[in-house]
């Protein structure tokens, strides 16, 4: 059969052979065995939910040795014969231009180039994943090829329970993921009802269809290191060591941050493959695994103040230590391995080999369990040492500081409430970017044409510098920071995957730039673009120890704002809304909602995206600037200046000394 014959099939009429899985591809790991045998039972009926009785003697003993060998139903046998990769957007078929673009998306967010796990659906983070199952995958394409602009797709945790009548106006896809009883939001909860197939980790970008490869973490990882670098001194950033770990879906942008804000960067990660497939791509320039040779060419390359990636070929808690008998000084460091999943593969204990550890994660989960939290108390006291002489060390919202302080590590404040290191987004992205409206608001050019995209920036680059002339003097760095950055997109080849690109803009600057996006598809210069953002925003999340980390108003562990953008968004002109349970710090610890818009070069695309972008931005200030947050009040006030019929509640301030 043809593709589009193989989408519009959905699941086979007959089932497909068995065949085995692509060993060159990263695989997840067995999952905890969490199931009563009942349980077991009842994943297995709700896996066979999908197939005709026909089928069921055959299937059940292959979903019962899937459910024991990995801990989950697949389903792998449905896996599709064809390519995986983002085609572009007249290739696939369908009745609705918007449901062809959503289609291009998940197939890009499953694309081996860009996916963690992409034979178990897993997207980045461990388990962020698009899907539970293949049928899943298999239903939803098939539902996408039908569906019309007077339907609405519903997705609930990855499951396809249906088109609906809907109108031209709504949303083409609702999607949630994992939105639990808050009672049944713990990291066993998830492990059990994933298990059973009723619910998923959706991460943030990875269930909603909107990742775009480590591109889309590589500008807010520049930002953060340019600005940690600030933070230090104004000397600039040559010759300064960035120690950090993780090279996995997101955390695999960070050598390629460091070279674009000029550092020296060593970044640790246990897992070879994930190591060796970031250094073909390019994003890391040298790999070592020598701790010896590694102290040397650090040394060397600080001295030289050469910009270098390297990656460690093993765990970083022994770099940590290394370093501090060496007396190798780092200027910055962090964390972005999956603390959000710790039992499961998303942080590897020191002492132990990446395949003993995976051993054990399956058939000793709690002796695991030990060595991660032992492992985290050494972590965090050589990071403490080395604190000690003048490194700046941020967590950057991996959920690193509270496994460690849930660990007994020395990582708590004097008042024993806060955390002795900032959060990056309460240092660095909150007061300088979130509070001002300024966030990841990316872009896919649906055509899959490289001379699209360049087209794009160029548009993007010309709208911030012609704003940049009038931008007030608080926003003047952040207009030049996105200028530098879109100026040398190309030529650093962030495109992993799509045709995609990331830039912070704030409201005005998406609409805008979004505007003369349609314009150009209008006049026939581009083709259609997909709108989108990182759920790692301004708005959509709450995330009391990451996005809004930054609340101090007592209201941090609230979620009405992340829940109220994704309702404004879906009646303001979305092409599809998401809203998640869990994200880059873990289940239970966050609500997160995103995005997808369509631009097609018509006026209705036009009234769309200035309804909602306005939005999607202003509703985080204004939360934000209830809080009292001094820099995210004066947006909100200009906000209200340039548009008359926006009218947010402004907080009063109290004297400190009357109190």
């Amino acid at each position: 059969m043809k593709f589009q014959q193989q989408i519009q099939q959905g699941i086979p009429a007959n089932l497909p052979s068995l065949k085995p899985l692509n060993d060159k591809f990263s695989h997840a790991p067995k999952r905890k065995e969490i199931l009563s045998d009942e349980e077991k039972k009842l994943a297995l009926k709700n896996a066979l939910r999908y197939f005709e009785p026909k089928f069921h003697a055959e299937l059940i003993p292959e979903f019962k040795q899937e459910l024991e060998k990995y801990g989950r139903i697949y389903m792998y046998r449905l896996r599709p014969d064809y390519e995986m990769y983002a085609r572009p957007i007249e290739e696939y078929p369908g009745k609705s231009l918007q449901a062809k673009a959503i289609q291009l998306m998940i197939q890009n967010n499953l694309d081996p180039a860009v996916a963690q796990h992409p034979e178990e659906l897993i997207t980045y983070g461990g388990n962020g994943a698009v899907f539970s199952n293949w049928a899943q995958y298999l239903l939803t394409m098939k539902y996408l090829s039908e569906m019309t602009d007077e339907q609405t797709l519903v997705m609930y945790s990855g499951h396809p329970l249906g088109l609906f009548p809907s109108h031209q106006n709504a949303p083409r896809v609702v999607v949630t993921n994992g939105m639990m009883i808050p009672n049944y939001s713990k990291p066993d909860d998830w492990e059990k009802f994933n298990a059973l197939g009723v619910t998923q980790y959706g991460q943030m970008t990875a269930g909603s269809y909107m990742y775009i490869g480590p591109q889309g973490i590589v500008h807010g990882t520049t930002i953060t290191v340019l600005n940690g670098s600030r933070k230090i001194d104004s000397n600039g950033t040559a010759g300064k060591l960035f120690l950090t770990a993780g090279l996995g879906g997101m955390s695999g942008a960070q050598p390629k941050a460091g070279n674009i804000a000029g550092v020296v960067s060593v970044t640790a990660e246990v897992n070879p493959a994930a190591t060796w497939k970031r250094h073909e791509q390019g994003w890391v320039d040298e790999v070592i695994s020598d701790l010896d040779e590694l102290v040397k060419r650090v040394r060397e390359a600080k001295e030289k103040k050469e910009v270098v990636s390297i990656a460690f070929d093993g765990n970083v808690v022994d770099v940590w230590e290394k370093f501090d008998q060496e007396n190798v000084f780092v200027d910055l460091g962090s964390d972005q391995t999956s603390l959000h999943n710790p039992w499961a593969g998303g942080y590897y204990p020191a002492g132990l080999s990446f395949e003993q550890a995976n051993q054990m994660m399956a058939e000793n989960p709690e002796l695991f369990k030990e060595k991660v939290q032992e492992s985290l108390r050494r972590h965090a006291d050589s990071v403490n040492k080395h604190t000690a002489k003048g490194t700046y060390f941020f967590d950057y919202g991996n959920a690193f500081l509270l496994e460690a302080s849930r660990a007994g590590a020395d990582v708590m404040a004097e008042n024993g409430i806060d955390f002795k290191y900032p959060s990056y987004v309460q240092d660095i992205m909150g007061p300088m970017c979130f509070d001002y409206g300024f966030g990841p608001f990316r872009w896919v050019c649906t055509s899959g044409k490289p001379e699209d995209l360049q087209k794009t920036d160029e548009i993007a680059c010309r709208i911030l510098e012609e704003m940049k002339k009038n931008s007030p003097q608080e926003i003047q760095q952040q207009m030049q920071d996105n200028i530098t950055w879109i100026k040398g997109a190309q030529e650093n080849k962030l495109v992993v995957g799509s045709q995609a690109r990331i830039l912070y803009a704030d409201a005005e600057g998406r609409i805008k730039i979004a505007k003369a996006f349609n314009d150009a598809i209008s006049r026939g210069e581009i083709g259609p673009v997909v709108l989108g953002r990182d759920h790692h925003d301004v708005s959509g999340t709450d995330s009391p120890f990451r996005e809004t980390s930054n609340i101090y108003d007592g209201s941090k562990f609230t979620a009405d704002m992340a829940i109220h953008n994704v309702i404004g968004d879906s009646f303001r002109g979305a092409t599809w809304v998401s809203i998640h349970n869990g994200g880059g710090v873990g289940w239970g610890e966050v609500i997160n909602g995103g995005f997808g818009m369509l631009l097609d070069g018509t006026s209705d695309a036009e009234n769309r995206l200035k309804s909602m972008l306005h939005w999607d931005v202003n509703n985080g200030i204004a939360r934000r600037s209830w809080a009292r947050n001094e820099e995210a009040i004066f947006a909100i006030k200009r906000a209200m200046e340039e548009e008359p019929l926006l009218k947010v509640t402004l907080p009063n301030l109290v004297d400190e000394n009357l109190l």
